[in-house]
């Protein structure tokens, strides 16, 4: 199903990170490791969250990207390019966080802009495009191997105790 109206996509602003923070945090299991609404900053969000999206702002490899619909953000998606020596010193570009506000899903949003993610990545001359979902998420899986996307490796991750580096 396409959107009745056009999508548009730009990077995201400092003034859209509340947005984009409550996309981030509506998802069920992203919910029990993002904050909002304690140890606030501006517009209730963690001060946390605006250090990093500082970080990624300087960042040229790196971008925050929403989804506009109507003038109202429908979602959101990092897209980080990772430069390697593997694929022939080719980079790659790796998408994260994507979210569809809960009002917007079914209509199409996700699809179009993990592919626009996917032509950035053509243009820029990626090799490669990967993402990561949890297991626990069936609905997702079957919409990235929709897209085209192959399960091909195994992820495997360590969670630092934040606490423990202090």
């Amino acid at each position: 199903m396409r959107p009745d109206r056009d999508v548009t996509f730009r990077e995201a602003t400092r003034d859209d990170l509340p947005v984009v923070v409550r996309l981030l945090a509506t998802d069920p299991i992203a919910a029990n490791r993002e904050s909002v609404g304690d140890a606030t900053g501006e517009a209730g969000v963690p001060e946390a969250y605006f250090t990093a999206f500082a970080a990624i702002e300087r960042d040229p490899n790196n971008s925050v990207i929403v989804a506009e619909l109507d003038g109202e953000i429908a979602g959101c998606l990092q897209l980080t390019y990772i430069p390697g020596l593997t694929y022939t010193g080719g980079e790659r570009a790796q998408i994260e966080g994507v979210r569809v506000a809960a009002e917007q899903r079914g209509r199409g949003i996700g699809q179009l802009m993990v592919g626009w993610a996917i032509e950035q990545a053509r243009t820029r001359g990626c090799r490669l495009v990967q993402l990561t979902t949890d297991r626990q998420r069936p609905e997702s899986i079957r919409f990235y191997q929709k897209i085209g996307f192959r399960p091909s490796h195994m992820g495997m991750k360590y969670h630092l105790d934040v606490s423990e580096s202090s």
